[in-house]
């Protein structure tokens, strides 16, 4: 164990629920520290249900390739902690982490503050001493009191698309979540918004226009299509002609444009505009595993692939993105927490898979029997079966179908757990 691992297992035991939502505890921490957060770079603060992590990957490939150096916050991590925390492009070193979190340990003092909270803390205070052009800051839940929405006059507010997910913290209406994300715009800071569904975008439009922040919205300001074998970029500024998304899946398109709108608001070019969409990297979102103990597994004939996507907006864009590939028998090995609608999640698959094997995630508390999964893709019309882990199912599938198409998916934890085991 690391010492960073370490520093975070004590962390994880400093409040009993894993999220509590509310500003007071990271208020009072960041007090403690000097207030960090009023010391980093022009923060572009992104919130919404899908999609956030790919805008932020888009956004930070297009400003590094403008010469711009860029910090980076996101959640949660896949393999390890440090790939929450970028600085000015690179991830955290080990011995940067743990320094700072023992600093955020101490000046918390035993007090009750959530794990997520004084993480969040530890990466303002590694972004207050690292000299960068932007600070990109990724909401972990919701964001009116998520522990990132501390920024009182950010560059760039962006909120990508809203859906249903997380109802236990957010509400149980499309309505009060994009309240509750709409909670990141601020009094006259522009606000970029990506594709939404109408009750969403009159919360969003409500709310900025009360704090007289100006709305970028798609269909509005700015729009995105496919053209031939590219796309094609439009807003009030002109236009940008560029190639298809190097990330895989059409909603990649919807998530390239969010981006392209922030960059154009950042006075962005067109080559920045060019490396936005064809070198952003984002690892588990629909990406194709060539190399590893799991490969070697599925052997010669198989396509092995990963997605973290696990709400039903997620679940659509998958089936979209299996609908639009080459044929291949597609066999899905899926795990879940036991807090996502999996029903919502799988109905879009149930045409496009011809089997599930239904697993645990490993090593997680919250994971959804695999029994569970099972009997709720039965439910929507899957073949299904259960196996012990991701390589048991691997093994099961390609004894049935050598040629298959394997796609693990329906948890980012579970995504993490696959790509540590595959190295």
């Amino acid at each position: 164990m690391s010492q960073s691992d370490a520093i975070l297992a004590r962390l994880m035991a400093l409040h009993p629920k894993v999220i509590d939502l509310s500003l007071d505890r990271m208020h009072r921490l960041l007090a403690a520290l000097g207030n960090p957060e009023r010391r980093i770079p022009p923060v572009i603060h992104i919130a919404g249900t899908n999609g956030k992590g790919s805008t932020q990957a888009m956004i930070r490939a297009g400003l590094q390739a403008g010469g711009k150096r860029v910090h980076a916050y996101t959640s949660p991590h896949l393999a390890h902690f440090h790939e929450r925390i970028r600085l000015a492009g690179d991830l955290i070193s080990e011995d940067a982490l743990a320094a700072t979190l023992e600093e955020c340990e101490a000046a918390n003092d035993g007090q009750p503050i959530t794990f997520f909270e004084i993480t969040t803390a530890a990466a303002f205070l590694a972004f207050s001493r690292t000299p960068a052009d932007y600070t990109l800051l990724e909401v972990g839940l919701g964001g009116r009191l998520d522990a990132t929405n501390v920024i009182d006059h950010p560059a760039l507010t962006v909120i990508t698309p809203v859906s249903i997910d997380h109802t236990q913290y957010l509400g149980d209406t499309l309505p009060l979540i994009a309240g509750e994300k709409a909670g990141i715009i601020k009094r006259q800071v522009p606000c970029i918004v990506g594709p939404q569904q109408d009750q969403a975008l009159q919360v969003i439009e409500a709310k900025a226009q009360g704090l007289t922040a100006p709305i970028i919205a798609h269909g509005q300001h700015w729009m995105i299509q496919r053209d031939r074998d590219g796309m094609i970029f439009q807003d009030d500024h002109g236009l940008w002609d560029l190639p298809l998304p190097n990330l895989i899946g059409d909603h990649q398109m919807q998530n390239a444009g969010t981006a392209l709108a922030a960059l154009r608001q950042l006075g962005a070019t067109e080559e920045m505009a060019l490396a936005a969409v064809t070198q952003a990297e984002w690892p588990a979102r629909m990406q194709q595993l060539h190399r590893g103990p799991l490969v070697d597994l599925a052997g010669p004939d198989a396509q092995l692939w990963l997605d973290g996507g696990h709400n039903p907006a997620g679940g659509e864009a998958v089936a979209a993105t299996l609908a639009a590939m080459p044929p291949r028998p597609t066999h899905l090995v899926c795990g879940m927490l036991n807090t996502k609608d999996i029903t919502g999640y799988l109905r879009p698959l149930a045409g496009h898979a011809a089997s599930l094997t239904a697993i645990d995630i490993p090593g997680e508390p919250n994971t959804l029997p695999a029994r569970d999964t099972a009997e709720a893709a039965r439910q929507v019309g899957m073949t299904t079966r259960t196996a012990m882990d991701a390589a048991d199912a691997i093994r099961a599938i390609v004894a049935d179908a050598p040629s298959a198409r394997i796609l693990i998916c329906g948890s980012l934890y579970l995504a993490g757990r696959v790509l540590r085991e595959n190295g």
